[in-house]
């Protein structure tokens, strides 16, 4: 059974820092693209940030810089540090993992950005 598990959401004030972890089990995790996604209330799911089983980094325009996406492939876990946080990054953020035909979602975790 596949699994991918968030943690590391929670409140934090504009210009704070979090640090999101995803754990994978179930799947050969080395092998998988690996992402982090959001969805704010009312809003389309986008990828925040995106890692490549070389390790290859994306991001969205609107974090780079400030976020950083890296993974731990002894550990099947990828993390999301998120930096100088603005309240437009809240929303939840999910785990995302794809290889070939293979495409997983973790239950999401929630960030919220407020003074």
């Amino acid at each position: 059974q596949v699994q991918l598990v968030e943690s590391g959401g929670g409140l934090v004030q504009p210009g704070g820092s979090l640090r999101l972890s995803c754990t994978a089990s179930g799947i050969i995790f080395s092998k998988y693209y690996m992402g982090w996604y959001r969805q704010a209330p009312g809003k389309r799911r986008e990828l925040v940030a995106g890692l490549t089983s070389d390790g290859v980094p994306n991001y969205v325009d609107s974090v780079k810089g400030r976020f950083t996406i890296s993974r731990d492939n002894a550990e099947n876990t990828v993390y999301l540090q998120m930096n100088s946080l603005k309240p437009e990054d809240a929303a939840v953020y999910y785990c995302n993992g794809r290889y070939d035909i293979w495409n997983y979602w973790g239950q999401g975790t929630q960030v919220t950005v407020s003074a």
